[in-house]
């Protein structure tokens, strides 16, 4: 009999099939799973911090501590230097016993890093040698050579023209030419790393130890030696800027937690700016012109903030990237000031060292407040997110 006398035979079938369909209820427990998640982090960040697990996590990246540190232990010592006129009304507020204790400071942090960078040499091999081939991590193996060379220039008893500095100098250059001659080198010698699939924001750390070198020797009066190193280093940084600026389908392996590097764009010419001066004598027109560069492209950065948005979410290492570039601009603000004495100059001096002051005591309370983080989630390989067969995908698509 038709419990539906009203509606047809087939309308009858389609409503008693529909009142036998079971309902199925479907419990949401992604609350649930993010409260465990939560309560897991907060329990691996409650456990103890051994040796073994700081040597697993370190890498050349957290040489950038360093890195900020001896750079701006630089700019201190220039900033209360007798014979900066435009600096005569800055001198009395910051004190030299503020700049002796600030090289202190990086030499111990220096020291360290370097300790622990050796101890993972010989515990961890296989992990330095896989950043050794890694394209981005392999430029910040010229970190360590990069900060014992500002840390030497910024030494405020060791002249420049004696024979233990002369020493030191070598020691700590001679890493970066071989580093030079296997990066550098590969580029147009090996099949595989083609410098349009290699290159990368972080590329300009290695322009930047050759031209703090380059400024070494000139300190020296080495001023042969100081113009090798500077045209080895704007050479490439002229061939690593125009790659980049074509955006070729290697730099889609950059992570985003590591756009803060973007800032080496501008500390390159910063740098090149200060090199030049010292082996010049003089800020002269083209320490000028890579100045006014390294200031348009900050400028740039700065008026794109969503560019950095992404990689602010949560901190890590990489966030000592937006210090020391700083601190080169500001660097050449303060030679550009006692070239061209005016209030201009001397405003934009005072605006530049001031920021650089600020993100540098900034990023080093976010540190100290997110240690026990940083030490156990920071990727063994900086940029490791992106893997190898990511990489080799780009590359066939590129070569197509």
């Amino acid at each position: 009999m038709n419990p539906y006398p009203k509606l047809r035979t087939k309308e009858a079938i389609t409503m008693m099939e529909i009142s036998k369909q079971e309902i199925h209820i479907k419990i949401d427990n992604s609350i649930s799973t993010s409260k465990e998640r939560n309560k897991t982090d907060l329990a691996a960040d409650a456990e103890p911090i051994v040796l073994m697990s700081v040597l697993r996590s370190l890498h050349a990246g957290y040489f950038r501590i360093s890195l900020s540190l001896c750079s701006q232990a630089l700019l201190w010592k220039i900033m209360i230097a007798p014979d900066s006129p435009s600096m005569s009304h800055v001198r009395s507020n910051i004190p030299s016993t503020a700049y002796h204790l600030l090289w202190y400071l990086s030499l111990a942090t220096q020291v360290s890093l370097c300790f622990l960078y050796m101890l993972k040499c010989v515990f961890f091999f296989d992990t330095v040698k896989e950043e050794f081939s890694h394209f981005i991590g392999v430029n910040y193996l010229y970190a360590p050579s990069i900060s014992w060379l500002l840390l030497l220039q910024s030494a405020p008893t060791m002249e420049s023209h004696s024979a233990l500095y002369q020493a030191l100098f070598c020691v700590f250059a001679v890493p970066v030419l071989t580093l030079d001659t296997k990066l550098y080198g590969q580029w147009f010698t090996t099949e595989k790393r083609f410098l349009s699939m290699m290159a990368n924001p972080a590329s300009q750390v290695s322009v930047i130890a050759n031209l703090v070198a380059s400024r070494g020797a000139a300190e020296m009066g080495w001023r042969e030696c100081a113009l090798f190193l500077f045209s080895l280093g704007m050479v490439h940084y002229l061939v690593i800027f125009v790659t980049l600026y074509q955006r070729l389908p290697g730099g889609n392996n950059f992570p985003t937690t590591l756009r803060p590097v973007f800032f080496l764009f501008f500390a390159a010419p910063a740098t090149a700016s200060l090199a030049w001066t010292s082996i010049s004598g003089t800020f002269d027109s083209l320490a000028k012109m890579l100045f006014f560069l390294s200031l348009f492209i900050f400028t740039s950065l700065i008026c794109r903030p969503t560019l950095l948005k992404k990689s602010i979410k949560r901190f890590n290492v990489a966030w000592w990237a937006y210090s020391f570039p700083l601190t080169f601009l500001a660097l050449d603000s303060v030679e550009y000031a006692q070239e061209v004495k005016d209030q201009v100059t001397s405003g934009l001096m005072l605006v530049l060292s001031s920021l650089s002051v600020l993100i540098f005591l900034g990023v080093m309370l976010l540190t100290a407040a997110n240690s026990n983080r940083l030490l156990r989630r920071d990727p063994v390989l900086i940029g490791s997110v992106t893997g190898k067969k990511d990489q080799q995908k780009s590359i066939k698509t590129a070569t197509l």
